[in-house]
């Protein structure tokens, strides 16, 4: 009788895991077809009301001054013997001295760091790398080269390349979720982990699926599922949805001193524009839903995060439940007025409290708005 019970639990647990999975993916694919049906009536919006330029864009061809600016360091490129991929950063401060790598988020690139890379070069070997797909980094073809697990070890191996084994580990956005992941499974690569405007993967996961509001803000990852045609809805009218992120009311930087300036932004459009970029970078977002949830998520390491209090893509919610998977000092700081853009929004805040923590003991927990 105990083992005809035994087995009906068993039976009973693998039917709900198999329903909970066709339930998961059904509401994946349900909402790409939603999303696509949006993309299509605005795609035809658009050729009503532009019809001449809808489907015009341009290469840029030769870079803007700003991102040849020496005072934000020198552009190195490594090959990493193992991919066979070549990675392009900038490095700047005493070689030796503690390395912080910065990771940038989608769709932005190296320059997305520019301020902390002027900030902390005094103290610091700071890196900004391009990941893979993204700016002069190598751009493999296939969607299944950047499935994160690839992405982590390319950290961890640039890491070594550096001469290092041991990192201050600052992420935003996409680089924030990779940045993540290195914790968790190289925590002796990561001294002290800061991330900005980024959950931990299974708070988003987890808390995506129980809030629609968060769902609706997260269309774009469904819609990005899609090949090709996301890539053409990101560039029609001269990419100007790529322009709508950085400068809109609400999307764009909030603070308005900090708003990019024209070379800013032609900087990005000069990344992004390249033939395959634009591919490499929703790649990221083609391979998401293939990982998750995670089967171990610990992190060990100190945690800063950093959260811009008007973020139009990520609740706020999220970064207060991150606290339930560190298993060290956690601080949270949430920036009144500040956007997703966290970094380029409110950089002399966010320079000061990387500061703090970088001093700081790893005494109690602490939490305070700023």
């Amino acid at each position: 009788m105990a083992r005809l019970l035994h087995n009906l639990l068993l039976l009973t647990v693998g039917l709900t895991m198999k329903i909970r999975l066709v339930g998961y993916w059904s509401l994946v694919y349900g909402y790409c077809a939603l999303c696509t049906v949006v993309a299509l009536l605005k795609l035809g919006w658009n050729i009503i009301l532009r019809p001449s330029t809808t489907f015009q864009w341009t290469i840029r061809e030769t870079p803007p001054a700003c991102l040849n600016d020496t005072s934000l360091g020198t552009h190195c490129y490594v090959r990493i013997k193992e991919s066979g991929l070549r990675f392009h950063y900038v490095a700047a401060g005493e070689r030796g001295k503690p390395l912080m790598l910065f990771l940038h988020g989608f769709p932005e690139f190296w320059f997305s760091w520019r301020h902390q890379l002027r900030e902390f070069k005094s103290e610091f070997r700071v890196v900004a790398v391009d990941m893979r797909g993204y700016g002069e980094s190598d751009l493999p073809s296939s969607t299944e080269s950047y499935r994160p697990d690839y992405l982590v070890t390319d950290i961890k191996d640039i890491v070594e390349y550096l001469g290092y084994n041991r990192c201050f580990l600052v992420g935003h956005d996409w680089g924030g979720i990779i940045a993540w992941l290195c914790a968790i499974h190289y925590p002796e690569m990561v001294t002290k982990l800061i991330v900005l405007n980024s959950p931990h993967p299974c708070v988003f996961t987890d808390y995506a699926l129980r809030h629609p509001s968060q769902m609706l803000k997260s269309s774009y990852y469904f819609f990005f599922q899609l090949p090709h045609f996301p890539e053409l809805m990101l560039s029609i009218n001269d990419f100007k949805a790529l322009k709508s992120l950085f400068t809109s009311r609400s999307t764009g930087l909030s603070c308005k001193g900090r708003w990019l300036t024209s070379e800013d932004l032609e900087a990005y459009l000069y990344a992004l524009s390249q033939p395959g970029a634009l591919t490499g970078a929703l790649n990221y977002f083609r391979n998401v839903f293939s990982v998750l949830p995670l089967s171990w998520s610990e992190v060990k390491s100190p945690v800063l995060l950093l959260w811009g209090e008007r973020d139009a893509f990520l609740e706020q919610d999220m970064a207060e439940a991150c606290r339930l998977y560190i298993r060290n000092h956690f601080r949270l700081n949430i920036i009144s007025g500040a956007s997703h853009w966290l970094q380029q929004d409110q950089p002399d805040i966010v320079n000061t409290l990387i500061w703090t923590f970088i001093k700081e003991g790893e005494g109690r927990k602490n939490y305070r708005n700023l």
